[in-house]
């Protein structure tokens, strides 16, 4: 059995290595409106190495890239270990900006509830505070912070106060395609505060990633641009139906311009490597939930036979 459980691994070197051959990013010239540099962002997902989605860091930095992105956030639940490696492969591939983050999940006994997404930081954001005092932690790490899918349930720990601190807020999430009612809901948070417009995918592996993607607004693609951006609230985010949100200037400068609405198009069908890391994924986990553990090893009496 041990046999079995090691022969999981191969599964993910070789999900890797067809993703390296077959896959190719999208091939587009840079976007340039008003003067910035149009960047296209995910700031909302999840690998499986320490977090709960289907690809491996390297994995997301691939699908990424072949989903046409500049730019996205590795943002593990309450860790940032992930994101890490995603950030260390993208450089060394030639990969999307990658920014380091966190979805903090803050589900105390006693309510109020959180998600907050920490992008920009290098160190996790303890879970155990309010969101106020969260949203601190990521100022002095230089990250930014962005209310994750916003519905009414967690509206309580965000006070006036906490949306002063805040830098951005999910507008598109992809529950707005499948649940009435969550889209004027997140408009509704978004208006409560003076806060960039948001899309993200909350990419776990089912549904492509970069649906519901950012523009941003930048000098450069660099990180520090990206955030800078954010922080200035120069970002647009095409919601339902087909409706642009965002700084009311860059609205009205994309409103005649097809170029963004056609980039906000993702590819449902995902890519070799997609599929090879979501299967090896299940394979291994499978293997590790249903195998049965190792053999004891039973210590032989002296009078045993050799």
């Amino acid at each position: 059995m041990r046999v079995v459980r090691t022969s999981a691994w191969p599964l993910l070197v070789v999900a890797l290595a067809i993703g390296f051959v077959v896959d190719r990013p999208v091939a587009r010239e840079p976007l340039t409106i008003g003067g910035y540099r149009v960047l296209t962002a995910d700031l909302h997902t999840h690998s499986s190495t320490w977090s709960d989605g289907a690809l491996t860091p390297w994995g997301i930095v691939l699908e990424a890239r072949r989903q046409g992105l500049d730019v996205v956030a590795i943002t593990g639940h309450n860790e940032v270990l992930d994101a890490k490696v995603g950030r260390w492969f993208s450089r060394i591939v030639g990969g999307p900006t990658v920014l380091v983050g966190e979805e903090i999940l803050h589900e105390p006994r006693s309510k109020p509830n959180y998600h907050l997404i920490a992008a920009g930081i290098s160190e996790p954001v303890s879970p155990w505070q309010s969101a106020a005092s969260a949203i601190d932690d990521i100022h002095r790490q230089g990250g930014i912070a962005i209310a994750a899918h916003p519905r009414p349930e967690l509206w309580p720990a965000y006070d006036a106060e906490t949306m002063r601190r805040l830098d951005g807020a999910e507008i598109c999430h992809p529950m707005i395609y499948s649940l009435p009612d969550v889209q004027r809901e997140l408009v509704e948070f978004a208006a409560r505060g003076q806060v960039a417009a948001i899309g993200s995918s909350d990419f776990h592996g089912i549904g492509p990633m970069g649906m519901c993607r950012t523009f941003v607004f930048a000098r450069d693609a660099s990180e520090q641009s990206v955030l800078d951006a954010i922080r200035s609230q120069r970002t647009v985010v095409f919601g339902l139906p087909d409706r642009p949100f965002g700084d009311p200037a860059l609205v009205k400068l994309v409103a005649t311009d097809a170029r963004l609405k056609n980039q906000a198009v993702t590819d449902w069908r995902g890519g070799p490597l997609d599929w090879t890391n979501r299967i090896a994924a299940i394979l291994a986990l499978a293997v590790i939930a249903f195998g049965p553990g190792p053999t004891p090893v039973t210590r032989r009496r002296s009078n045993d036979p050799e």
